[in-house]
């Protein structure tokens, strides 16, 4: 009996002894939990910032993006701009008008004139004829004008017709005097008429 009593009580220390050291241990590993549940916390908060910042940051590179398509347009103007390369345009633009001018020249000349003669020089309209052909008119009839006195020489026209550029150039050209018809040349057949008197000297050097 004694030696019963004896382990009982061994057995109840040793109870006791293991149930202070459970209780021990599980102190230690709630401790233990709450600490380490505490900075899984923060991680978990700090993931999301950096989550958040970085979901940031595309959105800010989409917003620089969408102003820098808004420059390459820009470049491209200038390239359309063709037209201020429209410089090498501009300088065949001014040969274009210059051309259109030399073909009405050209055209001018065509025109059909008749040179008389109204001065003692002999053979005055014929040489005069000769410097218009030589300068490309169509000169087609040469004769003596002696129905009147004219003061200078001059190539009379029709005015609002071919006649009156035609006319006007060619005394520009030969340095004489461009007018309308008189009454006594009224009727004469079309065409540039230029009466020459002793004056005329040939073709204008200033031209």
């Amino acid at each position: 009996m004694k030696a019963a009593g004896v382990a009982l009580i061994g057995v109840a220390i040793i109870a006791a002894v293991i149930g202070g050291i459970t209780a021990l241990g599980g102190g230690d590993g709630s401790n233990e939990a709450g600490p380490s549940g505490t900075p899984t916390q923060p991680g978990t908060s700090s993931t999301s910032p950096s989550a958040s910042s970085s979901a940031s940051s595309p959105a800010s590179t989409s917003s620089s993006a969408s102003p820098s398509s808004p420059t390459p347009p820009s470049p491209s103007s200038p390239a359309p701009g063709q037209p201020t390369s429209a410089g090498p345009g501009q300088p065949g633009q001014p040969g274009q008008p210059g051309q259109p001018g030399g073909d009405q020249q050209a055209s001018n000349k065509w025109v059909t004139v008749r040179v008389f003669n109204n001065s003692t020089i002999k053979g005055l309209a014929d040489r005069a004829a000769e410097d218009f052909r030589g300068s490309g008119w169509n000169v087609n009839e040469v004769g003596n004008y002696s129905q009147g006195i004219i003061p200078t020489t001059t190539a009379f026209y029709r005015p609002g017709t071919d006649e009156e550029a035609a006319a006007k150039q060619l005394a520009q050209e030969f340095g004489i005097k461009a007018e309308p018809r008189f009454e006594g040349i009224q009727s004469a057949s079309p065409g540039v008429i230029v009466i020459v008197t002793k004056e005329y000297q040939g073709a204008h050097k200033g031209s």
